[in-house]
């Protein structure tokens, strides 16, 4: 897996080019998926995304809470 040198927005962005790629390009969502309580805020900013890789070569994208502080950073495997 790549990308330790990449900032959490391009971290961000690489995530999810990565799973509509794998989904053909493209995903069916919801319109409520983009509503503030479900993107943690008017501009999306509290939650973050983990990666971690899996022992069958896959890696498991999660999101959770993003923690209180400034510059919370990134961590990669």
């Amino acid at each position: 897996m790549t990308g330790a040198n990449l900032s959490p927005a391009d971290m961000s962005h690489a995530m999810l080019v990565a799973i509509l790629m794998h989904h053909g390009g493209s995903i069916d969502l919801p319109a409520s998926a983009f509503e503030p309580d479900a993107l943690g805020g008017p501009d999306g900013a509290w939650h973050a995304v983990g990666m971690e890789p899996q022992t069958d070569g896959t890696v498991r994208i999660t999101v959770h809470p993003r923690p209180d502080v400034d510059q919370a950073g990134m961590t990669t495997y």
